[in-house]
C-alpha cells in the first residue's frame, strides 16, 4: 500500500507517520511538506510540495490513499493567503486525486467546521458544518466541507473520510503552538504550577482535546479500514475552568468573555498576538463532540484523556519543547513570513 500524507511534518503528520511505519500492509509513505525535514523515518519518502502551487499529479501517482493534513494558520492579517493555501490547495489536491484514481481520501476537517451550539449536549456527525464565526480558520474548514460534498458526488468510487477533531496536543508541538497562537511575547513560565495563585478564565469556556498520537491512530484506522464519512475525535473529559485549574494547581475565576475578546482584539490589532479575536469567538461557540461513531465504526479508543493531552502541552511549554521537523522546531520559530506558518495539522482549532 502506498500512502501520501500532505502536511506530514506537522503535529498530527509526524504522529501518523510513526504509526503507519508499523503497518505491514503499508509499503511506502510519501511525506509531502513545503519544507523538507532533514530526518529519516521508516518507509517514509520525503517530497517537497506546496499543495497551493506545485504540480500534484506525480505526487499522487500510484497512491492507494492520500491523507490531507496541510494547513496554513498564518498570516492572520492576510486571509487571502490562508484561503489560497487551505481552500484552493485542497481543491487542487482533490482534483489531482480524482485524476490519479486514488481509492481513499482522508481529509482533516475540524470541530470548528461545525455550526455553533450553546448548550452542553454533544453533537454527532450530522450537525451542520457552516462554521462558527467569521474567523478564517472556521470559514475555511467549513468551505472545505463543501468541496468534499462536491468531490463525493463527482467521484463516488473514491472513499472520502472527514476527520473532525477537537484540540490536538503533544509535548513536541509546544513551541509550534505557542508561536501560532500565543506569539513570542507569551512566555512558557506563565503555565508553571503554583506560579500564579489565581487564573482568569473566560466565563462559559469549555472545550475538548486529544493527544496527537491518538489522533494519528484514528487517521491510521481511517486509512486501513473499510470506512467512509465523517468522524468526531475527542477524548474525555470536557475541559473547563475546574479541570484546567486542577492541572495548573491554581484557583480560577470567571472573566466576562467580552473583556477577554477586547483585550485579544487590541493585541491582535497591534500585531502582538497571532490569534484573532474572531478565533476566540469560534472557540467560545464550539459544540461538544459525540465520538460514538469513531469508537464503534472506526474502532478508535483514545489511550490518553483530554486532561493528559493538555498536560503534555503545558509540560512542553514549561520546558520549551519542540520537534525535529520545521513546523515543530525552535529553529523555525523566529519572526514569521507569510509562507512559513504551515502547521500541517487539522486538527487543531
Amino acid at each position: 500500500m502506498r500512502v501520501v500524507v500532505t502536511g506530514a511534518s506537522g503535529n498530527v503528520g509526524t504522529s501518523l507517520l510513526e504509526q503507519l511505519a508499523g503497518e505491514e500492509s503499508v509499503e511506502t509513505v510519501v511525506g509531502a511538506a513545503r519544507r523538507r525535514p532533514d530526518i529519516d523515518l521508516p518507509k517514509v519518502e520525503w517530497v517537497t510540495a506546496d499543495v497551493a502551487r506545485d504540480p500534484l499529479d506525480d505526487l499522487l501517482r500510484d497512491a492507494d490513499a492520500v491523507v490531507h493534513l496541510a494547513w496554513l494558520f498564518q498570516p492572520t492579517h492576510r486571509p487571502e493567503v490562508t484561503w489560497q493555501s487551505n481552500v484552493v490547495g485542497t481543491q487542487r489536491l482533490l482534483e489531482a486525486a480524482a485524476r490519479a484514481g486514488v481509492g481513499k481520501v482522508v481529509v482533516a476537517s475540524s470541530v470548528a467546521a461545525y455550526s455553533p451550539r450553546h448548550d452542553a449536549e454533544p453533537v454527532d456527525e450530522s450537525w451542520p458544518t457552516h462554521g462558527g464565526s467569521p474567523a478564517s480558520y472556521a470559514r475555511e474548514k467549513a468551505y472545505v466541507e463543501r468541496l468534499l460534498d462536491d468531490f463525493e458526488i463527482r467521484n463516488p468510487e473514491t472513499a472520502v473520510v472527514r476527520m473532525r477533531p477537537a484540540f490536538i496536543f503533544k509535548e513536541a508541538s509546544a513551541t509550534q503552538q505557542r508561536r501560532l497562537f500565543g506569539g513570542p511575547l507569551v512566555p512558557g513560565s506563565l503555565v508553571r504550577k503554583r506560579l500564579i495563585a489565581a487564573v482568569p478564565w473566560p466565563a462559559g469556556l469549555r472545550f475538548q482535546a486529544l493527544h496527537s498520537f491518538d489522533a494519528g491512530a484514528a487517521y491510521r484506522l481511517a486509512v486501513l479500514g473499510d470506512v467512509h464519512g465523517a468522524f468526531n475525535l475527542a477524548a474525555d473529559p470536557v475541559l473547563d475552568a475546574h479541570r484546567v485549574g486542577e492541572l495548573l494547581e491554581a484557583r480560577t475565576f470567571p472573566v466576562p468573555a467580552r473583556l477577554v475578546r477586547s483585550g485579544l482584539s487590541l493585541a491582535w490589532g497591534a500585531h502582538l498576538l497571532p490569534a484573532t479575536p474572531q478565533l476566540f469567538d469560534a472557540v467560545m461557540q464550539l459544540p461538544l463532540l459525540n465520538t460514538t461513531r469513531a469508537r464503534t465504526e472506526l474502532g478508535w479508543t483514545p489511550w490518553r484523556s483530554s486532561a493528559e493531552a493538555l498536560e503534555t502541552l503545558l509540560s512542553g511549554l514549561r520546558r520549551g519543547a519542540d520537534g525535529e521537523t520545521p513546523p515543530l522546531s525552535k529553529k523555525s520559530s523566529g519572526p514569521l513570513r507569510s509562507h512559513e506558518a504551515s502547521t500541517g495539522v487539522g486538527n487543531r482549532p
